[in-house]
């Protein structure tokens, strides 16, 4: 029976090494491109999170053939596809679950002239619309037909063939689908307004050793000149920056002293220095990041002394998915901040656990919650709360673990699709954290 709620007795400080998980969001754009070649391509650093095992599960029903040789290891060999397990019932209810799915369209339409897909569930942050995917695979070629009544999409192309694209917005996916699409489709396809995320430069560096020709890896114009055809290759997962994130904010947040291993800090962008910025010091050893215990941590000012704002962006803008942790961590800082969801407008309807928990927040609104930090003079408190999204139950979870009492958090298969045995590892670094 699957567990469904962590109990977390909070107020211990940690200690010792962590080793961040490969990179969620690399995962499900790598894993969904095997469909473009007939060969074996080798995946490793795999995290053993739901979301990507469910991924897999719906490229197995394919008929993709996958095997595990070690942990964290996986061959894809996609020489012998089911089109008709499009049209199944479990196809349907499988990809309804998973976000990534959308991500299957593009080279499915590339190598197969034909895709189909439920529209797909995921995270409760607000409209996540698809819009992007689907023009982009138009300008591209694609047909494109939308059933209102069964809410599933069918995109069908004979031949892509390349255009100029300026997308609509800077979509990581969106653009990932797109470049999937594109580097079969006949000809050459230039890709503005292209999202440069670390997973999309991990993508195009993939579909390059299979034989693909992207240019322009790392901004936001990428030329691709479209193959006959792909081959097999093997590639590694960047550590999740996301979680590294994740765990600056808890080792600020439990006054612990913590060293994150293999933590590429080179493919950071401005994370660090958007939590020294609020009071945490860091130090980078070789490939590791070490976080010293802080009994306090004071958020900076603007040069002319007004309060800090911290937002987000498209890379190389701060990750919207470390909003959450900015703020929990926020309210045991010295200082204010103002936190400005800009993303997405349902991200920060989570303040009001933190509220009961004695936190001093000001949400002004879906966008922007103001944060008055305690420094500690008054501990977070205990309670009994829901995870309604991976990111804000992981801030849930931080909270918990520097809070005075016992904390139960439901709902924890949301924290399952993002974070690998997250209980276990934090355990092994001295949190008292249990699943019910």
């Amino acid at each position: 029976m699957q567990a469904d709620a962590f109990e977390v007795r909070g107020g211990l400080s940690l200690q010792g090494e962590i080793v961040p998980q490969g990179a969620k969001n690399e995962a499900l754009q790598v894993i969904s491109a095997t469909l473009l070649t007939p060969e074996k391509v080798t995946i490793s650093n795999v995290p053993d999170i739901l979301d990507v095992r469910r991924l897999i599960d719906l490229l197995r029903g394919l008929g993709v053939a996958i095997e595990s040789p070690a942990s964290g290891v996986f061959t894809f060999q996609a020489d012998r596809i089911d089109l008709d397990y499009f049209a199944s019932e479990e196809f349907q209810e499988n990809a309804r679950r998973i976000r990534g799915s959308v991500m299957l369209i593009g080279p499915l339409l590339a190598r197969f002239g034909q895709a189909f897909l439920p529209k797909p569930g995921g995270d409760k942050i607000g409209r996540r619309r698809l819009d992007t995917h689907f023009l982009g695979l138009e300008k591209l070629g694609g047909k494109f037909r939308y059933d209102p009544d069964k809410n599933h999409y069918t995109i069908e192309a004979p031949q892509l063939r390349g255009a100029y694209l300026l997308l609509d917005e800077i979509s990581v996916t969106g653009t990932a689908n797109v470049v999937m699409a594109a580097v079969l489709a006949e000809g050459t396809t230039q890709l503005y307004n292209a999202a440069c995320e670390p997973y999309v430069q991990q993508l195009c560096r993939l579909l390059n050793r299979m034989g693909a020709r992207i240019s322009g890896i790392g901004s936001n114009l990428l030329t691709i000149e479209g193959v006959e055809t792909l081959g097999g290759a093997e590639h590694r997962l960047l550590p999740d920056m996301i979680e590294i994130g994740s765990f600056i904010g808890m080792a600020a947040m439990t006054a612990s002293e913590l060293t994150i291993k293999d933590a590429r800090p080179d493919e950071l962008g401005n994370i660090p220095a958007v939590f020294e910025r609020m009071g945490v010091s860091l130090e980078v050893r070789g490939q590791d990041l070490f976080i010293p215990a802080q009994e306090h941590y004071e958020i900076q000012t603007f040069i002319d002394g007004s309060i800090l704002t911290v937002y987000d962006a498209p890379w190389p803008g701060f990750s919207p998915d470390l909003m959450s942790i900015v703020l929990v961590m926020a309210t045991q800082a010295r200082g204010s901040v103002l936190v400005h969801q800009k993303m997405f407008e349902s991200r920060l309807f989570f303040v009001d656990k933190l509220i009961d928990m004695g936190a001093q927040i000001i949400l002004c609104d879906p966008h922007r919650a103001t944060v008055i930090g305690l420094d500690r003079k008054y501990p977070l408190r205990g309670i009994e709360m829901t995870s309604p999204d991976i990111r804000a139950g992981v801030a849930l979870l931080i909270a918990a673990l520097s809070a005075k009492g016992t904390s139960i958090i439901k709902n924890i298969d949301q924290i399952d699709r993002g974070y690998e045995r997250i209980d276990e590892r934090l355990r092994a670094i001295g949190a008292d954290i249990q699943r019910l």
